[in-house]
């Protein structure tokens, strides 16, 4: 290898440092940003789910019909009420 080849492959690595020097920061900012966006829409979903979990069955639109509020309903005594069989003269 002679004098002129050692130099350019000097100059071609100094380069090539130099690219990877400049790039770098912008590289680790970009997965880091990716990172967070993740962790946002892990965090979002979550939320969304917990929100569904909580919501009364009304409110949720995957609910079976029976537990709507607007489905009707067979009209039941309160609760703790007396039947009408248990009160009989004596």
């Amino acid at each position: 290898m002679d004098m002129t080849q050692s130099e350019a492959l000097t100059a071609m690595v100094a380069v090539l440092g130099l690219f990877v020097f400049m790039t770098w920061p912008a590289l680790l900012g970009i997965v880091r940003e990716r990172r967070i966006d993740r962790q946002i829409e892990r965090a979002g979903a979550a939320r969304a789910a917990a929100e569904r979990r909580d919501a009364p069955a009304a409110e949720r639109r995957d609910a079976p019909a029976a537990e709507r509020r607007d489905a009707p309903v067979a009209a039941r005594p309160a609760r703790g009420a007396a039947s009408h069989r248990t009160a009989r003269a004596a």
